[in-house]
């Protein structure tokens, strides 16, 4: 820390602070470590503050790094492109708790909203068994549906980077493409709550989208398009 110039200094101990917070956050709402002390999230609105602190914070600090390092980046709108860089993280993580739905039940753990749960007659425990997570199915495509538009977002955002920074481009596609091709696999799911092993795109999978991506990271249209075709493939 006491090596970065001041500017960076102050944007690190602002990213920290808020990622600090978030951890703090978890570890309050969630104090329990299994089912006995399962507790869940209480509002959408909640749910998104949360991603905010854990993970969407750090695309405005990402980006104001790279603007003030990256000469490339000297006429970027910080200040857009760091809203768009906040949907960016809320995508990723969003991915997350779609994906981890059981596993973190397990653990004592509900991010699925308890008030949406409510309006559909559920409360978190129901979601423990298979009947009463395939009735709270309806809910979890809409958080897919939220998660798409911030990948749209974050996408956006991929696309705005100069094709000449290719190694910033394919740090924020690989795991953008990694996302789409999780919420395929979660959105083809018969009942996604309850699965009993993690449902994640393949090692192969991955192989192909990384080697695909060198080629394509040189042309808007060709990455776009992957991204399209990856999303349409999603069927909600």
């Amino acid at each position: 820390m006491a090596a970065l110039p001041p500017a960076d200094r102050a944007e690190v101990r602002a990213v920290l602070a808020t990622l600090t917070s978030g951890m703090i956050f978890d570890l309050t709402r969630f104090p329990g470590e299994d089912v006995a002390g399962l507790a869940a999230l209480e509002t959408l609105e909640e749910l998104d503050h949360y991603t905010y602190l854990v993970a969407g914070c750090v695309g405005p600090f990402w980006t104001a790094l790279c603007a003030t390092h990256r000469p490339r980046l000297a006429r970027w709108d910080v200040r857009e492109m760091g809203a768009l860089g906040v949907r960016f993280g809320k995508a990723l993580q969003l991915t997350n708790v779609l994906r981890d739905v059981p596993a973190d039940l397990r653990h004592g753990r509900c991010y699925l909203p308890a008030r949406e749960l409510a309006a559909l007659g559920l409360a978190p425990a129901d979601l423990l068994h298979a009947p009463g997570a395939a009735r709270a199915l309806p809910l979890h495509r809409r958080l897919l549906a939220l998660a798409l538009g911030h990948y749209d977002a974050a996408w956006r955002y991929t696309l705005a980077v100069p094709r000449a920074e290719w190694r910033m481009r394919l740090a924020c596609a690989w795991p953008l493409l990694i996302g789409l091709g999780t919420l395929e696999r979660l959105a083809a799911h018969p009942n996604p709550l309850a699965a009993p092993a993690p449902i994640k795109i393949t090692r192969g999978a991955v192989r192909a989208l990384l080697a695909r991506s060198a080629l394509t990271v040189w042309s808007d249209r060709a990455l776009a398009a992957d991204a399209e075709r990856l999303r349409r493939r999603i069927a909600l």
